[in-house]
């Protein structure tokens, strides 16, 4: 199918349409952050033509082909395939539970290994994925998978993990700022996440976890998870940890020893969640036993992030909830501070120098991002991406 000038298909000179080549065009444009009317302006042809390129409608003629790959700093070939020449099979590890066949995975490469990110539910729903999983698949063994995409981008992909979601925020603004690198944000737990880094399913991890032995966070939770590897710590940010409370805080909480005398019901985070071993140890530093601990209304009632934390007590499930001061301003809650911690990024040294780990320490240390960080409440970004401790 040729193209006249302007780019709109002419039926007429040409006959019969040719099948047309599946097209690459709308993820690398996303990719690179430009929208479709000033893609078409550069090339010269109208939006309908470039949405009917990007719905694999039609196939452009050379010139506008040629002007594509030019304007999305590409070949030609990166932006269309030939249907009978697809991209090699990839034999990833699934991150997460199992999926079917068919479900959409991006990929990110870790060494010589790849990981498979599933795309699914809304939060997948408007991320370009890299292909697909070609049989159901789980994390147990090698996950098929059938690339509809070059593997570039997913050379250059960093598979971050951590419970904050600000971390997300990161991701999001590193790719900004350098559009050839993806960071791919999983939310996990703080101990979690230095596991899965350990496991090898992650470059790096964000996490917080404090000690109330030493008063240091992450330093001898790093040492412990990742024996013998030298790793580095990077501070992100500093945040107000404390009591997630209904808006008036009509309990009249003052802080953990509300928690023993009130009539309170209690929403927990997961073990190994930096939020629980605060609350931990602050019920410890009032005498509480674990045994006491265990018996606390709702202290067994585990929410899976700060989020959903706080999300239960906005609908009037518990009374008070662990957690930073951010994640009830969110859901427009008031907030009790207890102590300020620290959020550490924990990059395995073969990481360092990866392109999106590097991106991301970067964009950290940019007064964009450390202003829309403290626009969100509770944080303190004075000294992001500054490296503070490295290991052993």
């Amino acid at each position: 199918m040729g193209m006249t000038p302007t780019g709109t298909p002419d039926r007429a000179a040409h006959g019969p349409p040719a099948d047309p080549l599946p097209s690459r065009v709308r993820a690398r444009r996303e990719e690179l952050h430009v929208r479709p009317g000033d893609l078409a302006a550069r090339c010269g042809i109208t939006r309908q033509a470039l949405h009917a390129i990007e719905t694999d409608a039609y196939t452009p003629n050379t010139v506008v082909a040629l002007r594509l790959a030019r304007a999305l700093a590409c070949r030609v070939e990166d932006l269309f395939q030939l249907q009978d020449d697809p991209a090699p099979q990839v034999h990833a590890r699934l991150l997460g539970p199992a999926q079917p066949a068919g479900t959409r995975v991006q990929l990110a490469q870790l060494g010589d290994d790849w990981l498979a990110q599933p795309l699914s539910g809304q939060s997948g729903w408007d991320q370009p994925a890299d292909g697909t999983l070609r049989s159901d698949a789980s994390g147990d063994a090698p996950a098929s998978v059938q690339p509809f995409t070059d593997l570039r981008l997913a050379q250059r992909t960093a598979v971050l993990t951590g419970c904050d979601p600000s971390l997300g925020l990161a991701a999001m603004h590193a790719a900004r700022h350098t559009p050839d690198v993806r960071v791919l944000w999983r939310n996990a737990s703080s101990l979690q996440a230095l596991r899965a880094v350990a496991r090898g399913e992650a470059h790096a991890a964000g996490i917080h976890l404090w000690e109330a032995t030493t008063g240091i966070s992450n330093l001898g939770a790093v040492e412990r998870e990742l024996p013998g590897r030298r790793a580095h710590l990077y501070t992100l940010w500093e945040w107000e940890q404390g009591l997630i409370v209904p808006r008036g805080n009509p309990k009249r909480v003052t802080g953990p020893e509300s928690l023993i005398h009130g009539q309170l019901r209690l929403v927990n985070r997961e073990d190994g969640a930096g939020s629980r071993l605060l609350l931990d140890a602050w019920l410890a530093g009032l005498g509480v036993t674990l045994a006491e601990r265990a018996r606390l209304p709702g202290y067994r009632d585990e929410a899976p992030s700060h989020l959903e934390a706080a999300g239960r007590v906005a609908a009037g499930v518990a009374d008070a909830a662990p957690g930073p001061r951010s994640a009830a301003q969110v859901l427009g809650l008031d907030f009790v501070p207890v102590q300020r911690e620290r959020f550490d990024l924990v990059v395995p040294d073969p990481y360092l120098t990866h392109p999106a780990i590097a991106a991301l320490i970067g964009v950290a240390q940019q007064q964009s991002f450390r202003a829309e960080l403290s626009a969100l409440g509770g944080y303190d970004p004075a000294h992001a991406g500054e490296h503070w401790q490295s290991t052993p």
